[in-house]
């Protein structure tokens, strides 16, 4: 019996150690109670969450990860978990995710209270809605008591979120120590950063001389002045126009506290960050926090109202700029390619050639924030790169060799012995025969009213639940020995067939061709320029797995990949020869080791 493991915690605990956060724990219980049971817990199939709400089931990478692999079918018998709120803490949602997990075969057991989550029955499925409906009036009382606490700051002039550029957080005392010794902390307040106060105010002037966000922020770049810390770990420290935008719209730098303008989720609990209407809005003056004069402010909020009143008429009223219709890109490789030397993302820009617009890949960092973050300017032709990324992934990646060879291994490490699958078939059927015969003498017991009522049902209720567990393992085995009957020709000659259908569409549509990327891929390209000579040109590497690929595609359904499988191959670096050096593009190729 295989084991997974999901643990979730709402808070986000990454500043303590790892041995000391409560997903860790959550796992060693977990783990400690397969090993009772005698389950086999794999390292792969451990999903953890931390720092999500149990509300939030779009973007919680731990859950969406268990939820797929679910398909075809999934790769473990059982999941524990702590209770059934780590699962979720929104009724509807958490009940659907649970059934999800039944309905593929997986039974889901919670080890504080030694309770396995069924819903065989009207009574089982009344009793989870009734404890999801708890769970979610836990957390909406949570979310009021939180309101409510952030309010009362809010009105005192207290710091109610993080750190805001221009200010430090002063943390405020008790006079007296509490009877451990330790004073008790009442409040956080904020006073101004005189270094960063004055580079508030040379925005705002830069601003007022008509300078746009782009251009503040590269200046500020080229200067090497200090800039925020950046939202996500590993992208470079530096000014970016949304956050030049971002502070000439703050209102605390003109000393006025404005709290409640927006909410961070929905009614259903989902992250989403949205405007509330201006009667919910808190504000309180603090005029010992200005740094922008009054007549300095006015004059930037009205060359920004000037400015986007000339936007709107050219964007024909639509704020923004072109309003998102959920197409997808039309470029190849926007989202799926990185900057070697930053880490921020390739995107597209354009130029007039001719009577017709050319188009490059290029560092969206360098274009945004100046050379002074990122120094890679290098811009790659389009066309040569969607086309040297789809030869190297038509040649080496979709190689028929290569694939088919993956094909008869990964066939050879799921193929069981028979004779370990007949013995153990033989053993659960009798087994199973057993626990009818006396699921039958319990019944005669129970209408023939000799003996403790309660007694003999809790007998019925044990052999009833052994029996399930029988048909489940059962079941398992008949999937494994699905294995010993492929036809691998016809396998073969159908993985032939799509490859090739691929490989004919990749060329021609950008929207199949980026679906084929996204399924091969493992995380994204990584660009790099390098010098050859007098010349600069661009290298790209990354990782390719083949699993997603015959994963419920070749495979039949209800077979799984093996632990371990698929592989991951690293493109290392061969350099090929460049027929057109003007094209500034150079590849890595693929070396596949099989």
């Amino acid at each position: 019996m295989i084991a997974a493991i999901y643990a979730r915690k709402s808070t986000d605990q990454s500043s303590l150690a790892d041995d000391a956060k409560s997903v860790t724990r959550q796992v060693e219980h977990a783990r400690a109670y397969a090993t009772r049971n005698g389950w086999t817990v794999v390292e792969a199939y451990i999903f953890i969450d931390d720092g999500i709400s149990g509300a939030e089931f779009e973007k919680r990478p731990g859950f969406l990860r268990l939820i797929d692999a679910l398909h075809p079918r999934p790769p473990f018998h059982v999941l524990v978990m702590s209770e059934a709120s780590r699962l979720g803490r929104e009724a509807i949602e958490t009940n659907y995710a649970l059934k999800r997990l039944l309905t593929a075969g997986v039974r889901v057991w919670c080890y504080l209270d030694d309770r396995e989550l069924t819903l065989a029955s009207s009574n089982d499925k009344l009793v989870l809605t009734v404890n999801s409906v708890i769970d979610d009036m836990e957390r909406e009382k949570a979310r009021q008591r939180t309101t409510d606490a952030m309010l009362r700051k809010a009105r005192a002039g207290h710091v109610t979120g993080g750190r805001v550029y221009g200010y430090d957080n002063r943390e405020v005392f008790a006079d007296a120590a509490a009877a451990d010794g330790h004073r008790q902390r009442l409040h956080v307040e904020r006073t101004i950063n005189l270094a960063e106060a004055a580079v508030v105010r040379r925005i705002f002037e830069l601003s007022a001389a008509g300078y746009g966000t782009k251009r503040i922020a590269i200046t500020l770049n080229q200067e090497s002045v200090p800039a925020p810390l950046p939202r996500r770990a590993g992208r470079p420290r530096g000014w970016a126009p949304s956050t030049i935008h971002e502070m000439l719209r703050r209102e605390l730098y003109r000393g006025e506290i404005v709290w409640n303008r927006t909410r961070k989720r929905t009614s259903w609990g989902v992250k989403r960050q949205q405007n509330r209407p201006p009667d919910d809005w808190v504000r309180r003056p603090a005029a010992h926090l200005q740094i922008v004069s009054d007549e300095l402010w006015q004059a930037v909020q009205a060359r920004l109202s000037a400015s986007r009143t000339i936007y709107l008429k050219g964007a024909k009223g639509e704020r923004g700029g072109r309003p998102v219709n959920g197409v997808d890109s039309k470029y190849l490789l926007t989202g799926m390619a990185t900057c070697g030397c930053c880490g921020g993302s390739i995107h597209v820009r354009s130029r007039s050639h001719g009577r017709r617009r050319a188009f490059f890949y290029g560092c969206m960092t360098n274009h945004l924030r100046g050379a002074a973050i990122c120094g890679n300017a290098l811009m790659a032709p389009m066309v040569a790169a969607d086309e040297a990324v789809l030869d190297v992934i038509a040649q080496d990646v979709l190689d028929p060799e290569i694939v088919t060879n993956a094909l008869e291994k990964a066939i050879a490490a799921l193929r069981p012995n028979p004779g370990n699958l007949d013995g153990m078939r033989a053993e659960l059927t009798a087994s199973l025969r057993r626990l009818e015969e006396e699921l039958a003498r319990l019944t005669e017991a129970i209408v023939a009213g000799g003996g403790s009522l309660p007694t003999l049902t809790a007998a019925v209720r044990d052999r009833e639940d052994r029996k399930l567990r029988i048909s489940h393992e059962l079941a398992a085995l008949e999937r494994v020995r699905d294995v010993t009957r492929l036809d691998v020709p016809r396998m073969k000659q159908d993985l032939l067939a799509r490859l090739s259908s691929w490989r004919g569409l990749a060329m021609r549509h950008v929207s199949e061709a980026r679906q084929m990327l996204r399924t091969l891929l493992e995380g994204r390209l990584v660009f790099t320029p390098i010098k050859d000579g007098a010349v600069r040109v661009y290298e790209f590497s990354g990782q390719a797995a083949l699993g997603r690929l015959l994963s419920g595609i070749v495979l039949p359904k209800g077979v799984v990949a093996p632990t371990g499988f698929p592989r991951r191959w690293t493109w290392a670096p061969f350099r090929s020869p460049v027929k057109q050096p003007r094209d500034r593009f150079r590849l890595h190729r693929f070396l596949m080791p099989l």
